[in-house]
């Protein structure tokens, strides 16, 4: 039997969650190879967009990754600050569902668990946040089982409220913990 590797990033601001760039003027654009020396073969379990930060998963093994990104069974939690003081209204908007627009087709969102929590206690982020002279702000906690592309800063814009910071903390059963801002950890298994 093939012996995979498998990892936990706290993927910081700023990287995308790729390895090498399939763009012309990949320059100034940082990847996750730059982080760690990991093995060949080694992918993303989905993906954070470039402005997204948090708990992110490797593997070497394909089967694991179909099976957390494709299978719509695997939950992701997202802490979400977002512009503004977000309401009971709009949280119950985004558990039953909203509609957004995935490549140019409307899309309505699966129901899905939001709360507003307090301010987590997470790392400073390496790019500054607008300060409070621009207006209040408010965190909220998403939990989707899917994940279209760019899904929860379109879901929190059309309740009125854009996302202004978005880290994962959890992929399953597994929890961003206390690893640190760049820091990976090999781990035995993922499922």
């Amino acid at each position: 039997m093939e012996s995979h590797q498998h990892f936990l990033l706290y993927k910081p601001y700023g990287y995308l969650s790729q390895f090498i760039s399939n763009q012309k003027f990949k320059n100034k654009k940082k990847m996750l190879g730059e982080l760690y020396d990991f093995p060949t073969g080694t992918m993303a379990i989905g993906r954070l967009d470039e402005k997204s930060e948090g708990l992110l998963l490797l593997t070497t093994d394909g089967k694991v990754s179909d099976y957390i990104t494709t299978r719509g069974k695997v939950e992701k939690e997202y802490y979400v600050q977002v512009d503004g003081i977000v309401s009971e209204k709009e949280i119950n908007q985004l558990t039953t569902g909203v509609e957004i627009s995935i490549e140019g087709k409307k899309y309505t969102t699966k129901p899905c668990k939001a709360s507003i929590i307090s301010s987590p206690n997470l790392p400073e982020r390496a790019k500054k946040i607008r300060d409070d002279r621009h207006g209040p702000t408010s965190w909220i906690s998403i939990t989707l089982k899917e994940g279209k592309f760019r899904q929860v800063r379109k879901m929190t814009a059309v309740v009125g409220f854009p996302t202004l910071r978005l880290v994962r903390v959890r992929v399953g059963h597994i929890f961003l913990g206390n690893l640190q801002v760049g820091e990976v950890k090999e781990v035995s298994h993922l499922m």
